[in-house]
């Protein structure tokens, strides 16, 4: 750097205009940088802070990470996730939750933390398509990609406000050229040498430094290469959004996927398929408000439509418009029925056609918070068909297809509407019941046993005869720190009993000779 760019860095690390970190995500970047420090130590610190504990649990237990058990605590979610993962959560929350009454009058904070936000979601959703690589820190390198911009606006208001007239003249300038040329250094460098002050590691340090010029970075951390990497293709996939031509960085995201991270054009569609709607959760699950977040390929028609209506008269720039609007609206209805077919096929086991065990876990969480706000009990029935591996063998796997179909169908007509019935795995099947004491979820399990063995299972060539044993499992959660496991293993331990009395038997979970219990 100059001397000049030297005094502008000195003037700007001194700030008292320079936005600080919250005093748990210091301490964590402090502690997780000594070898000494262990989980316990990351989980007592975090736990300090109530609602960022809330918030890391509330995230560590959505689609974001997709575990299919839950973490009901800091220590759980540091043991499960990971203290990179965890910290990166920590940090993430901190960074959004940044503010300051001084700023450029022109720079946005809302539309700022949106671009972050986006971009963040858009790195990982890249890095998520290559093979054995970590994702535990994109996130956060993501939203850390323009912190020198938010530094700026903070601490060189007047200045910085100068850099943002010359790009609403010229959108689409380079922003570090003008930001050189007004300020006497690019965001890059100010965003790295700010975090680099707060006791960043290196791995979330170097992509602020390098994202807007990946092939400059010359280190030997090949997965800190393909975060860098998958940061600046997300900065391309951000400005369609927030770009006048669109078309451009579209064609440019294609051009550099394939040259930086070798994405076929498969998995580059699978990208642009899916990243609204990876928007929408991202900005759910960290409490930001984008609003109206369109698919890329609506964007992109949509300015495909402007560039053939410049040189239009008007009778004709009707027509095209009318016509146009129709094209969206057909686009809009084959996106929304492709979405669909996706959200199907995540949720459905395709033999069966019933919810598949990640849907399970995802109904039994939404039913034991809604039991918790309602004072309820929920039970839950595990079903395992009898002697169905000596079945399978005896008829063969057809046969077996047939009948793991059938005894599905069979048993969805038998229970109420809101009831879920799921493939748990193999041919053991769970019910959720909500709302239902221990004396209905046996009723509701009793009718199903014996409409199973009373039923002929006919495939057209020959009639079999079924049963299944069923455990049963009530609770009535009374607060967060309920143990969906817990609840799932009683069940389990009920149909182990109902198997070692004969099976072709349903078993409620009793301890202690109570009918339903607290967990």
């Amino acid at each position: 750097m100059t001397r000049n760019s030297e005094e502008v860095l000195e003037q700007i690390l001194q700030s008292n205009e320079l936005p600080t970190l919250p005093v748990v995500a210091s301490k964590l970047l402090t502690i997780t940088a000594k070898e000494e420090t262990t989980l316990t130590d990351i989980a007592n610190l975090i736990t300090r802070d109530v609602a960022l504990s809330s918030k890391v649990l509330r995230v560590s237990n959505s689609s974001f990470y997709s575990f299919p058990q839950q973490i009901a605590t800091i220590n759980q979610a540091v043991s499960i996730l990971g203290t990179n993962a965890v910290r990166s959560l920590v940090l993430s929350f901190s960074f959004l939750n940044l503010r300051s009454k001084n700023s450029s009058p022109r720079f946005q904070f809302n539309t700022f933390w949106e671009e972050s936000v986006i971009c963040a979601t858009a790195a990982k959703l890249i890095l998520e398509q290559l093979n054995d690589v970590s994702t535990e820190e994109i996130f956060i390198s993501g939203l850390l990609n323009n912190l020198g911009k938010l530094i700026f606006a903070t601490t060189l208001p007047a200045e910085y406000d100068k850099v943002l007239a010359k790009l609403e003249e010229n959108p689409e300038i380079d922003e570090e050229i003008i930001e050189k040329k007004i300020i006497g250094l690019s965001h890059s460098v100010v965003g790295y040498e700010a975090a680099k002050a707060w006791g960043f590691p290196d791995s979330l340090l170097l992509p602020i430094k390098y994202a807007h010029a990946p092939e400059e970075y010359d280190g030997q951390d090949t997965n800190l290469e393909l975060n860098i990497r998958a940061i600046y293709l997300a900065q391309l996939l951000t400005r369609i959004y927030y770009s006048q031509k669109p078309e451009q960085y579209h064609k440019l995201f294609r051009k550099k996927a394939k040259k930086l991270l070798s994405l076929n054009p498969l998995v580059i569609n699978t990208i642009l398929r899916q990243l609204d709607r990876e928007i929408d959760k991202s900005a759910d699950f960290f409490n930001i408000k984008i609003h109206n977040i369109k698919s890329v390929a609506e964007i992109l028609q949509e300015a495909n439509l402007r560039l053939s209506l410049l040189n239009l008269s008007y009778e004709e720039m009707n027509r095209e418009l009318i016509k146009a609007k129709m094209e969206l609206e057909n686009l809009t209805d084959e996106l929304a029925q492709k979405n669909a077919l996706l959200e199907n096929l995540a949720n459905i086991d395709s033999l069966t056609e019933i919810n598949n065990h990640r849907f399970f876990h995802n109904f039994l969480d939404t039913e034991i918070n809604r039991s918790i706000r309602n004072n309820s009990t929920i039970s839950i029935l595990l079903a395992d068909i009898d002697h169905f591996k000596q079945f399978n063998d005896t008829y063969g796997h057809q046969v077996g297809d047939f009948i793991l179909k059938e005894f599905c169908r069979v048993a969805k007509e038998n229970i109420r509407e809101y009831d879920l019935i799921a493939r748990y795995g193999g041919e053991e099947f769970v019910f959720v019941l909500p709302e239902t004491e221990p004396e209905e979820a046996m009723l509701a399990a009793e009718k199903i046993r014996t409409i199973i063995n009373d039923y002929d299972f006919d495939d057209r060539e020959r009639t079999y005869k079924l049963t299944i044993s069923i455990g049963v499992a009530s609770a009535r959660p009374e607060s967060k720190d309920f143990s969906k496991n817990d609840f799932i293993n009683l069940a389990d331990n009920a149909l182990y009993e109902a198997k070692a009395a004969g099976r072709n038997k349903t078993v409620l979970y009793s301890p202690k000779k109570k009918k339903w219990f607290k967990l």
